[in-house]
């Protein structure tokens, strides 16, 4: 049974598992801010409005795991499913736990050397996971420092949750409209890093849509394969195909030697 449970989860792919935990992780910390910002403070609206685009996350990934999932029945009931569409409702985010306790079990069952191996494995995945994760938490973090900076400075323009939201995300897009701006120095300072780090995501962001695109025309050009080439494709797919059931069985047999002890 736990054999079949690292199957499925790891058909997701490791860096996808890795993403949802960090958001599931993330989700979890702004809940803990909901109760300690005062309600309906801006401090609070900027939490409230960072916990949307988490919630899309979390919904698409529900809605993921049911129609990829062999049995969608054994996926609500077994899997955790019904767990991981009531996390997707803002007054049960405490549900979001769920997915964070199997992530990490799943991590666990595939264990640190295959986790490592399939990380660079999909590396191009992954660059596009990471921009957005760390998007997402720079943007609220510098978000919350802007406001704590120029929330009550004397000619402050950045006010309110969605000021600090807004004057983020278009200096992060390097846009620069220019109808927000700091006017402390402690506030100029996050500006400076919210510039530096979303340049660096964008580029990164940038170079692998551009990577993705030449890899894609360079196939598309290249000369179809040889029958030779063909034959080593297929031994080289059943040799991984062999791998991955034998890493899937040294999990179970790991299993039943705990349960025995």
């Amino acid at each position: 049974m736990a054999a079949k449970s690292v199957s499925r989860e790891d058909l997701k792919g490791t860096v996808y598992e890795l993403f949802i935990l960090g958001v599931s992780i993330l989700s979890i910390v702004n809940l803990v801010l909901l109760a300690v910002f005062s309600f309906k403070s801006q401090y609070w609206w900027v939490v409230a409005f960072m916990d949307i685009p988490l919630t899309l996350i979390l919904l698409w990934d529900f809605s993921y795991r049911l129609r990829t999932a062999p049995s969608k029945r054994r996926y609500l009931v077994r899997g955790g499913g019904v767990f991981d569409f009531l996390g997707c409702l803002p007054a049960l985010r405490v549900f979001r736990l769920f997915r964070i306790v199997r992530a990490v079990r799943v991590i666990r069952r595939l264990g640190g050397p295959r986790v490592i191996r399939e990380m660079r494995s999909e590396i191009a995945s992954g660059t596009v996971y990471l921009v957005v994760f760390f998007g997402l938490v720079t943007l609220e973090v510098c978000g919350l420092l802007e406001l704590h900076f120029e929330m009550n400075a004397p000619g402050a323009n950045i006010t309110t949750g969605g000021d600090a939201l807004w004057w983020g995300y278009v200096t992060a897009t390097t846009v620069g409209y220019g109808d927000q701006y700091p006017v402390t120095t402690g506030g100029r300072l996050v500006g400076l890093v919210m510039l530096s780090v979303g340049v660096v995501l964008f580029a990164t962001l940038s170079g692998f849509l551009a990577q993705a695109f030449l890899s894609r025309k360079a196939q598309a050009e290249a000369p179809p394969a040889s029958p030779a080439q063909e034959a080593l494709q297929e031994v080289e797919r059943l040799l991984a195909e062999q791998q991955r059931a034998t890493e899937t069985l040294r999990a179970r047999l790991a299993e039943l030697e705990q349960a025995k002890a």
